[in-house]
């Protein structure tokens, strides 16, 4: 895992040079947009869905169920991820997006999604397989991105902003991994309370999920503001074996910021340490993919600190086993 962490970068500029060359045709009349995909594959979709709603003229979701909204339709534009192509809930809501007539892009590697789109004739780009999907968020994601700008539903330039993305986390690739070893360190034993700005609920989603995959720890996640509406409450008490970690960026909206700044006195008192981390980069896309990259050192040097295979998910796929003989 480590060695797939330590070629991110690699990662995205072979997934830039497939968006490349994808061969797509423009969708027509779309009204509304769904992305289709769970864990590895899905948290791509979680992140568009973040980078298109401050440009997308379109309704954008992510769907992580075996079913689709009963809007689905003709005017639908149903993007299926699957890393593996075989991953059981996103056949369904294929096939619902099939039936029901939707557009359909399909991002894959292969398996029975591949097979459908080109039963199909639908639109489709092959990414490599072979790893564990949630390592491969770079060739998912950029997919995404080349599909909605290529359809103009995005203005700005987000291939170009991945660029820049790769240069600054190769400069700042020893950094990256001297403050994951810190931020390792500080949650070491402990349970990780996740917190976003608003800004880059994504980027707490996916770090959530590497701490549960990579690391084998539970943990939470929650966003400002709606956490000052519920979750706060459960800070009127100590939690001493509870980190707090928040993801900063320089969109954070300034009264949000504000509550952050009202809030963080109480985590100090409450919980066994607070942790800051702000983003580098000069674009959305660029901080969220510097989140990334240090929150999945993060987990794999918890993972080393607990002295388990980073790798390994031995109970996900004892569940997809009793689930096929179900």
């Amino acid at each position: 895992m480590k060695q797939l962490v330590e070629n991110f970068t690699l990662q995205l500029q072979e997934a830039l040079d497939i968006a490349g060359k994808a061969s797509l045709n423009k969708k027509a009349n779309i009204q509304h947009i769904v992305i289709t995909g769970l864990g590895g594959s899905g948290i791509g979709g979680t992140i568009m869905t973040e980078l298109a709603a401050h440009e997308c003229p379109y309704p954008v979701i992510i769907n992580k169920d075996y079913f689709l909204p009963e809007f689905i339709g003709p005017h639908s534009l149903v993007i299926v991820s699957s890393y593996s192509g075989n991953t059981e809930e996103t056949i369904s809501a294929m096939q619902q997006a099939i039936d029901k007539k939707a557009q359909i892009i399909c991002v894959t590697s292969g398996g029975r999604i591949l097979d459908l789109a080109k039963q199909h004739g639908f639109d489709h780009i092959i990414i490599p397989g072979g790893n564990p999907p949630r390592s491969c968020i770079g060739y998912s994601l950029i997919q995404l991105i080349k599909i909605f700008q290529f359809n103009g539903f995005v203005k700005s330039d987000l291939l170009a902003d991945a660029s820049a993305a790769i240069a600054l986390l190769n400069r700042e690739e020893k950094a990256i991994q001297a403050d994951a070893l810190i931020l390792a360190k500080t949650l070491h034993r402990k349970i990780p309370v996740i917190y976003s700005l608003g800004s880059c609920e994504g980027v707490a989603v996916r770090f959530r999920q590497q701490v549960n995959e990579n690391s084998k720890m539970l943990c939470w996640h929650h966003t400002f503001p709606e956490m000052n509406h519920n979750e706060l409450v459960g800070w009127a008490e100590p939690h001493e074996n509870m980190a707090v970690v928040t993801f900063r960026t320089t969109y954070d909206y300034k009264r949000t910021v504000k509550r952050y700044d009202v809030c963080k006195p109480i985590f100090e008192k409450q919980a066994a340490t607070v942790t800051d981390i702000m983003a580098k980069g000069s674009s959305r896309l660029e901080q969220f993919l510097y989140h990334i990259h240090l929150g999945d050192w993060a987990s794999c040097y918890m993972a080393d600190l607990k002295g388990v295979d980073a790798t390994e998910v031995d109970v996900i796929t004892r569940l997809k086993n009793e689930l096929a003989n179900f």
